[in-house]
């Protein structure tokens, strides 16, 4: 049995801007993954709206730095084959972080966090590491949302290179959820069931390589 851990924001949580409320348990793609995956491998999906990668949100009434979060979560879910970090959006806010370098800084911290963790199983071997960049944030007539997310939409395209160049810098494995899923206009930020779906699907073969499945 694989243990796959699915790290991230609302995104990953499943947040539906349409009608303000959570996606139905199948259209998410945690969800999806693990059903196209099969009952071999175990998928936890552990989202957090307005999580970041590493930075303080001081308005909210829970803790989002996903680094500070990160090792309890890594040991509530010990032993764990596969890490992904599907993280960032959060960090186009100019109040959280604001750049896109920004976010990688936090992702690399995320990584370092999983390689130097200490596991209780098999202390030697860490998970291997899958980082996902988050489809770019669009236009949106939303006016709490545009002046919440100001300047991310430029910011957000520039994700996937940098997530990308990143990867290759430290060895992990990268996969652009912008190739197969777009934003919502609603907001600009999350993704209708459609686009939730098509990531766990386009996740799928990378994950299989990946443990070695």
């Amino acid at each position: 049995m694989k243990t796959v851990l699915c790290y991230g924001d609302s995104l990953t949580w499943g947040y539906n801007a349409e009608a303000l409320d959570r996606h139905s348990f199948e259209d998410r793609w945690p969800s999806v993954l693990a059903k196209a995956l099969g009952p071999e491998v175990t998928v936890i999906a552990e989202g957090l709206n307005g999580r970041t990668t590493a930075y303080d949100d001081h308005m909210a009434d829970c803790d989002r730095n996903g680094a500070r979060i990160l090792p309890t979560i890594l040991h509530s879910h010990d032993p764990i084959d596969l890490v992904i970090i599907l993280l960032g959006t959060n960090d186009m806010k100019p109040a959280v972080c604001g750049t896109a370098f920004g976010a990688v800084q936090g992702v690399e911290r995320l990584v370092s966090l999983v390689r130097h963790h200490a596991w209780s199983f098999n202390a030697e071997e860490s998970p291997e590491v899958l980082i996902v960049s988050p489809p770019p944030l669009c236009e949106t007539a939303n006016t709490a949302f545009a002046a919440m997310f100001a300047g991310g939409v430029e910011q957000s395209a520039m994700l996937a290179t940098l997530y990308s160049d990143l990867a290759d810098e430290i060895g992990c494995g990268f996969f652009d959820a912008g190739s197969v899923a777009g934003t919502t206009p609603l907001d600009g930020v999350h993704l209708d069931a459609k686009n939730t779906r098509a990531i766990g699907k386009g996740l799928e073969p990378i994950v299989r390589m990946m443990l070695g499945l």
